[in-house]
């Protein structure tokens, strides 16, 4: 009996829509399948940096020289993902000058362009770095938007034939004897138009081999079969600011550290991070000290951040392996190299390999090794397009007007929707329907959103992570309803109102680690417009109480005043408990 199909592909992470790409241009035929929306995991929360390699020259060089390689390929075939922001490896006068010296030799060792600038220069670049930075070290670091390039990577397998299957998570892998055959996944409310089963059934979904592409979720695939995958998640924050306070990536160039890099993103600069290691990667503590660390650490760089505006913080987990023995105890010294785990070698199971450690910036290259791996294995012969064939958006960057108001828009508008549609802004923009503006704070048109619907369906957050709709300074509070308005009337009143308050919830989740200052009175006018002018803590539309949203939940689990040094109040809100589980917002 024939399976359903060749590839099964387990993440819908970047590693993962990326394999599932590189495979179905190969002409195999591929399925995906994700617990989530795609950026559901590891994706989904980390600060967009492209890395030049700069951050691994010294204690990573394999690593370091993967990366330039990969950031100059993302560069050509995803345009439209990436900021040529450039990067800064900052010294202050604390930190060692053999260090300094160690990184500039490093990054030439590894091929990565660099050059070393004075405190003046650098300040030239970066008004507001602090007054006594003695030099920096410029690389050809960038900033990516890791949800369009997720995107752009699942499209493109789609448009190869691909079957993209979110909202499907992996219950229990199908083993035969040393031999596994498939998955059986169980389907959560999947709005849209992609394929979908009914909510709470399962299916089983047999292939030819099955690819483990759940990072930091590696180790729980490989137990559903009696299978040891040592990977070991490290979690990490990121706080992100109200606007750009940099528009170049800069680093604390210091050996291995928390705190150490700010990254410009789009219209906020993303603050990081930590590196803790944690045992399990959906249940871990949110600390609010972590976010003052990041802000009173970056400040010593760049002293504007400690009066900044805080809208909101995440988490994320790294997916760190090391083979086994090796015995590192600090998670910062673990390699961010990527491993390939054949599991018919390894464990004598076959039917199966895990990809597990990397870093986002080498997903194309981790996708093209797994996937030469499967491809010898099911006896096919195909090489790697992926480095030459421009993702969808970037196939003609180049064409992208230097006009403004060539679509009727506002020049800012019309600037930053070519940014993120690429070479689809035609397409999507040259339209006879009025396009009003949808949300204000990122410059989000009304067929922007359509499009996005297109795609995903009533799923607004799937919208969100294709848009950037409500991911400004109001985190919704002004956008949200006009996103679900533009679902009717093609979707039912009941399907808009739940699509409405999941949207409002996820941006809730990480508005919770801001509460102070100006975000704080934000929360409450998005509070305001929400609980109360719009009636929705009591929609008379429920009848069942507590059917709306959980505005009772606005405390942040009852949030005290912690005094800082300059006299001034933060207020915090406790955390744990169920705050700290699968679900915590992402950016």
């Amino acid at each position: 009996m024939a399976n359903d199909t060749e590839v099964l592909v387990l993440g819908g992470g970047s590693t993962g829509c990326g394999i599932a790409r590189d495979l179905a241009m190969r002409g195999l035929e591929v399925t995906l399948v994700e617990r989530g929306n795609l950026t559901d995991g590891t994706t989904g929360r980390m600060h967009g940096l492209l890395h030049s390699g700069g951050r691994y020259a010294v204690s990573d060089q394999a690593s370091a020289t993967e990366c330039i390689e990969e950031n100059e390929i993302l560069r050509d075939i995803a345009g439209h993902c990436v900021e040529l922001t450039g990067g800064l490896f900052v010294q202050r006068p604390e930190d060692s000058d053999d260090y300094f010296r160690e990184k500039l030799e490093g990054c030439r060792d590894c091929g990565i362009p660099a050059r070393v600038l004075s405190g003046r220069e650098a300040r030239e670049v970066e008004p507001y770095l602090a007054n006594d930075v003695k030099r920096a070290i410029e690389v050809p670091d960038g900033a990516v938007d890791p949800f369009r390039l997720c995107v752009a990577n699942a499209l493109d397998a789609e448009n190869h034939g691909a079957r993209i299957e979110t909202h499907a998570e992996v219950v229990d892998l199908l083993r035969d004897g040393d031999d596994i055959y498939g998955v059986e996944v169980r389907h959560e409310s999947g709005p849209g138009n992609r394929t979908h089963k009914a909510a709470g059934t399962t299916e089983e979904i047999t292939a030819d081999y099955v690819v483990n592409a759940t990072g930091a979720w590696a180790g729980q695939i490989g137990a559903m079969a009696d299978l040891e995958v040592e990977v070991r998640p490290s979690k990490g924050v990121m706080t992100i600011m109200n606007v750009r306070q940099v528009d170049t990536v800069i680093n604390r160039c210091r050996p291995k550290g928390d705190a150490d890099i700010i990254v410009p993103h789009e219209t906020t600069a993303i603050l990081g991070t930590t590196d803790e290691e944690v045992s399990d990667p959906d249940d871990y503590p949110e600390e609010g000290w972590e976010v003052d660390q990041m802000i009173d650490t970056l400040t010593e760089l760049v002293p504007i951040l400690e009066e900044a505006r805080t809208i909101r913080s995440f988490w994320g987990v790294r997916p760190l392996y090391e083979p086994p023995g090796t015995g590192t105890q600090d998670p910062t010294d673990i390699t961010r190299d990527f491993f390939l785990l054949d599991h018919a070698d390894r464990d004598g199971v076959s039917g199966m390999s895990s990809i597990v450690g990397g870093k986002f910036t080498t997903y194309r290259a981790m996708a093209e090794e797994i996937s030469d791996h499967v491809c010898e294995k099911l006896g096919v012969r195909a090489s790697c397009a992926t480095a030459d064939e421009p993702l969808p958006g970037s196939e003609r960057i180049e064409t992208l007007e230097a006009g403004m108001d060539d679509f009727g828009l506002r020049s800012p508008v019309a600037r930053r929707s070519k940014q993120r549609l690429g070479s689809r802004a035609s397409e999507v923009l040259d339209t006879d329907e009025a396009n009003p503006v949808v949300c204000q704070c990122e410059g989000v048109t009304r067929a922007e959103v359509c499009d996005a619907i297109d795609q995903s369906g009533s799923d607004l957050n799937a919208v969100r992570i294709r848009t950037r709709a409500s991911m400004g300074n109001c985190q919704g509070g002004f956008c949200c309803q006009n996103m679900a308005n533009e679902l009717h009337p093609a979707y039912d009143e009941e399907t808009v109102r739940a699509a409405l308050d999941e949207l409002y919830q996820e941006r809730w989740k990480g508005e919770r680690h801001a509460l102070w200052g100006e975000q704080l009175s934000q929360a409450m006018l998005n509070y305001a417009l929400h609980a109360t002018t719009m009636n929705r803590d009591r929609d008379p539309a429920n009848e069942d109480e507590g059917d709306g949203l959980e505005y009772d939940n606005f405390d942040g689990g009852r949030p005290t005043a912690e005094t800082r040094a300059d006299g001034g109040a933060r207020l915090r809100g406790e955390t744990g408990g169920e705050d700290s589980s699968r679900g915590r917002g992402d950016r």
